[in-house]
């Protein structure tokens, strides 16, 4: 089994930052893939950011040039680095991997955390 803890939410004001991180833990071979998703209220959770085993990353185009997702292979660690906070960027900020096992590969996510941004 596979853990996630999820830090790094919080309130900030319109054009402020906020970096969040989402370390993985337990039955772990190798990651192919960690990102983020986001849920606003009343809408589908939606892909924020991803990266994936080999350095590769992908980002919605609502926040593209203003977020920044990376890395830390050794730590089992994601970032995603939030510059240029907008109103609409708040939702509840999901943290989701990908991990190979020793025989099979399995999907998990985080519990949430917050992101409000005032304006």
């Amino acid at each position: 089994q596979v853990q996630l803890v999820e830090s790094g939410g919080g309130s900030v004001q319109a054009g402020g930052s906020l970096r969040l991180s989402c370390a993985a833990s337990g039955s772990i071979f190798s990651i192919r893939a960690m990102g983020w998703y986001r849920q606003a209220p009343g809408k589908q959770r939606e892909l924020v950011a991803d990266i994936l085993s080999g350095g590769m990353t992908n980002y919605a185009d609502s926040v593209k040039g203003r977020f920044t997702i990376s890395r830390d292979n050794a730590k089992n660690t994601v970032y995603l680095q939030m510059n240029s906070l907008k109103p609409e960027d708040t939702a509840v900020y999901y943290c989701n991997t990908i991990v190979t096992g020793i025989i099979r590969t399995s999907e998990y996510w985080g519990q949430g955390t917050q992101v409000t941004v005032s304006s």
